[in-house]
């Protein structure tokens, strides 16, 4: 097969498109769980607090808390992560603070997401982007 100009474009672009097609599915993927979780409700950004990194040396570790006083469930996403859902956290109604912290595993640089479902049915969300600068799954 001669290698031609227009070959040489022509496989650049799929390569192009083909490059940003994982991060569109991952995408879909984290939407797909948030409307689970939700049920399709609207989101508030009061209520709840997430404290992450802004930038992680290492990808496997990440140290993650989420609070969000008068929840009854807190679920923690990676949106680029291969799989978003990271934790689901319920709280009963004898819980003593609506907490939790733990370490993650990110792919990459990307946004960990929080949403909270409160005692009245509402949902909060908060979200922070983490820059990872070594690899964690995956890298």
């Amino acid at each position: 097969m001669k290698l031609t100009r227009r070959n040489a474009m022509v496989m650049g672009g799929s390569a192009f498109i083909a490059a940003g097609l994982p991060l569109r599915a991952f995408a879909t993927l984290a939407d797909d769980a948030i409307a689970a979780f939700t049920g399709g409700a609207e989101m508030g950004d009061a209520g709840i607090t997430l404290t992450a990194p802004e930038i992680a040396e290492n990808g496997n570790t990440v140290p993650v808390e989420v609070s969000a006083p008068g929840a009854t469930e807190i679920m923690v996403l990676a949106t680029g992560n291969p799989t978003p859902a990271v934790a689901t956290f319920k709280f009963g109604v004898l819980a003593a603070s609506q907490t939790a912290s733990t370490r993650i595993r990110l792919a990459g640089t990307q946004d960990v997401v929080a949403i909270a479902k409160m005692a009245d049915g509402s949902f909060a969300k908060a979200s922070s982007m983490v820059k990872v600068t070594i690899g964690g799954c995956g890298g």
